[in-house]
C-alpha cells in the first residue's frame, strides 16, 4: 500500500504531498489543475517512461518520493529482488522509493536509500501497482491483450502451463531452424568444416599445453644465462655457509651463531638479550633454508646446448600457431576447443540430419499435444470469465449486456502450424494456438460484436472496470490506480461505478482520478488538486477535503457552483446515499 506520495517540480506542481491510505481515495480538481501530474508521478515512481518536458524550469529537477507498506503476499519477493541491489525494507516494514528527473532528461532511481536502475523500480511496481487509464481501454481492444487477460484470469496453474508451452515451443523452433539451416547451407558448412579440420590437425601435431609458452621462455632465459646464474648462486651460497673446506673466511651462519651465543650468555642478566637471541635463532634457521635451496639450485643448473636448441625449436613451433590462431598459447588451446564445438554444429551428415529430424518431429508432436491442453484450459476459463464479467456489468447499469469470450484456432498462414483435433491445421506461436476475442452483446437481440466494433466509450470503460473487479477476486497488485476510466459515463451508471470502486477498495488500495461527483462521493479520502495563479508562475497544490469542504467540492463538480446552497444540499444528499450504499 502506498502511504504517502510527494511530488516536487513536476508540471504545474511545485511541491505537494499526498497523504494516502487504505480504501478508496479520489483525486478531483478543475481541468488543467494538475490531476494528470499525480498519475504521471505515480507512473514515474514505478519505473514508467520519463518525459523531461514535464520538469519545471525552476529548479530544473523533478522528484517523486513514495513510502510503501508491503503486504505479506508480495513482501518476500520484493525484499529478495531489492536485496540484489543492496537495498532493504525498513524495520517497520516500509519501503522508500524515489525517482528523479532533470530537465536534460537524466533519470535516477532510489530504493531503500540506494541508487538503483530504473528497471528495478519497474520490477517492484509490477508487484505492487497497476495503472488503468483510457489508454488501457484501447489496449483491451487488441487481441493479444484479450488473450493475456484471459490467461491472467485462468490462474497460476494455467500460467505455469503457458510457461511450459513457451519453453517447449522455443526448443521446437530452435531444432526446426537448425535443421533448415543445415540443409540450406550444406556447402558453406562443409567448406567451413574443412578449414576448421585443417587448423585442428596443425594444432594437434604441435599439441600445445596451457601456459607452455611462458614456461619455455623462462627455461630459455635460464639456459642462455646459466654461467652468470651459477656464479651468483655460488657466491651467495659461500657467503651464507662457507666453502666447507676449512678456510678462514667468516660465513653468515657462523657469524649468526656467534652472535646468538654471546647474547644467550648475558640473558640471565637482561631478558631483552635473551629475546633477541631467540630471534637470531629464527634468522639462522631461515638463512640455513636459503643455503640449502641454493645448493639444490646449483645442482640443477646444467649448460645443455642440446636442450636449449630443443627449447628454441619448440618455441618456434608455438609461434607459428600464435601467428595464425591467437595471441598466445592459451588462446590457441581455446580456439581448438571452440573449433571442435563448431565442427559438431556444422555436421551435415545424413545420419545427423535424420537424428535432428526425429527430434524435430518429436518436439512438434509434444507442442501440438500441449497446445490442445492449453486450448482446453482456455475454453474452460473463457466461460467462467465471461459469466463473471457479465455479472459485474449488470451492477454497472448494463443489466441486459452480456460478454462472450471466444476461443478460436489461430489461422494457418505462412508461419509454423500444428494439427488440431479436428484434423485442420492451426497457426501456433509461443503463446499457443488460440486467438481470443472478447465480444459484447449490449442488449437482447443485438448481435455479439468484438469490443473494438461494438462498444462505445462509456461501455468500454465499464467493461474494463468489470474486468478489473473480476481480477481483484483472483489476486493482483495491492494498489490500483484508475485515471478517468469513467469518461463518457454519467447518471445511474456513474453511481454504479462508484459502488464497484468502493467494493474493490475493500481488499485493495484504490486511487481514482475522476470528474464525476457520483464516483467521488464514495471515497474514503478525498484529495483536491487546486491551481494557484496569484504569482508570476502558475502552481498547483493538493489538499484533503472533509465535511463541508467536501460537499462544496462535489457541488462544484455537479454544477460548477461550490457556494450554491442548492448545490451543496444536492452534494450532501449524494454523500448520504454513498454512505448508505457502502454500509
Amino acid at each position: 500500500m502506498l502511504e504517502e506520495l510527494r511530488i516536487t517540480g513536476l508540471g504545474v506542481i511545485e511541491d505537494a504531498t499526498l497523504p494516502l491510505g487504505p480504501g478508496l481515495t479520489v483525486i478531483t480538481g478543475e481541468t488543467g489543475a494538475g490531476k494528470t501530474m499525480v498519475v504521471t508521478s505515480l507512473n514515474l515512481l514505478f519505473g514508467g517512461r520519463a518525459d523531461a518536458g514535464r520538469v519545471r524550469a525552476d529548479p530544473g529537477r523533478a522528484t517523486v518520493d513514495g513510502r510503501l507498506t508491503l503486504p505479506r503476499h508480495v513482501r518476500a519477493a520484493v525484499e529478495s529482488r531489492i536485496a540484489d541491489a543492496g537495498a532493504e525494507v525498513d524495520d517497520d516494514g516500509t519501503l522508500l522509493m524515489s525517482r528523479t528527473l532533470t530537465a536534460e532528461g537524466r533519470s535516477r532511481g532510489h530504493v531503500g536509500g540506494r541508487t538503483v536502475p530504473v528497471s528495478l523500480l519497474s520490477e517492484v511496481g509490477e508487484r505492487v501497482f497497476a495503472l488503468h487509464g483510457q489508454s488501457d481501454q484501447l489496449r483491451l481492444l487488441r487481441p493479444a491483450e484479450q488473450r493475456a487477460a484471459l490467461d491472467r484470469y485462468a490462474g497460476p496453474e494455467h500460467e505455469k502451463l503457458l510457461g511450459q508451452f513457451a519453453e517447449l515451443y522455443a526448443r521446437w523452433r530452435g531444432v526446426e531452424d537448425d535443421l533448415a539451416d543445415r540443409r540450406a547451407n550444406a556447402r558453406q558448412r562443409t567448406q567451413e568444416a574443412d578449414l576448421l579440420r585443417l587448423g585442428l590437425d596443425e594444432i594437434s601435431r604441435v599439441d600445445p599445453q596451457p601456459g607452455e609458452d611462458e614456461l619455455l621462455r623462462e627455461e630459455a632465459q635460464r639456459l642462455e644465462h646459466v654461467e652468470g646464474l651459477r656464479s651468483a648462486a655460488q657466491l651467495a651460497h659461500v657467503a651464507l655457509a662457507g666453502t666447507g673446506e676449512g678456510d678462514d673466511v667468516a660465513d653468515v651462519l657462523s657469524l649468526i651463531a656467534t652472535a646468538r651465543r654471546t647474547l644467550e650468555a648475558q640473558s640471565g642478566v637482561d631478558r631483552v638479550l635473551g629475546e633477541l637471541a631467540a630471534r637470531l635463532d629464527e634468522v639462522a634457521t631461515l638463512a640455513g633454508d636459503v643455503s640449502t635451496e641454493l645448493g639444490t639450485y646449483l645442482a640443477s643448473l646444467d649448460a645443455d646446448p642440446g636442450r636449449l636448441q630443443e627449447v628454441y625449436e619448440r618455441r618456434a613451433a608455438l609461434r607459428a600457431l600464435t601467428r595464425k590462431y591467437a595471441e598466445d598459447v592459451d588462446g590457441v588451446v581455446a580456439w581448438a576447443e571452440h573449433a571442435r564445438t563448431r565442427l559438431a554444429e556444422l555436421d551435415t551428415s545424413d545420419e545427423l540430419l535424420e537424428e535432428i529430424d526425429r527430434e524435430r518431429r518429436r518436439l512438434h508432436g509434444e507442442v501440438a499435444e500441449l497446445a490442445v491442453t492449453l486450448s482446453a484450459a482456455r475454453h474452460e476459463a473463457a466461460g467462467r470469465f465471461a459469466a463473471d464479467v457479465t455479472v459485474e456489468l449488470a451492477g454497472l447499469a448494463m443489466p441486459h449486456a452480456r460478454i462472450e469470450v471466444v476461443v478460436v484456432p489461430k489461422p494457418a498462414g505462412s508461419g509454423p502450424s500444428i494439427p488440431t483435433p479436428s484434423g485442420a491445421d492451426s497457426g501456433v506461436g509461443p503463446d499457443g494456438a488460440d486467438d481470443i476475442e472478447i465480444r459484447l452483446l449490449p442488449h437482447p437481440g443485438a448481435p455479439a460484436q468484438p469490443l473494438q466494433k461494438g462498444a462505445s466509450g462509456g461501455e468500454l470503460s465499464r467493461v474494463m472496470l468489470a474486468i478489473e473487479v473480476v481480477f481483484a477476486g483472483v489476486g493482483g497488485p495491492p494498489t490500483l490506480v484508475f485515471d478517468e476510466v469513467d469518461s463518457g459515463v454519467g447518471g445511474t451508471a456513474a453511481v454504479e461505478i462508484g459502488k464497484r470502486l468502493a467494493r474493490l477498495a475493500r481488499d485493495h488500495q484504490v486511487l481514482v482520478v475522476t470528474h464525476l461527483p457520483q464516483v467521488a462521493a464514495f471515497a474514503d479520502r478525498h484529495l483536491v488538486v487546486a491551481k494557484d495563479t496569484g504569482g508570476a508562475v502558475t502552481t498547483s497544490g493538493v489538499r484533503v477535503v472533509e465535511h463541508t469542504e467536501r460537499a462544496r467540492e462535489l457541488a462544484r463538480m455537479l454544477a460548477g457552483l461550490p457556494d450554491s446552497d442548492l448545490g451543496i444540499a444536492h452534494a450532501e444528499e449524494l454523500l448520504s446515499v454513498a454512505d448508505r450504499e457502502k454500509a
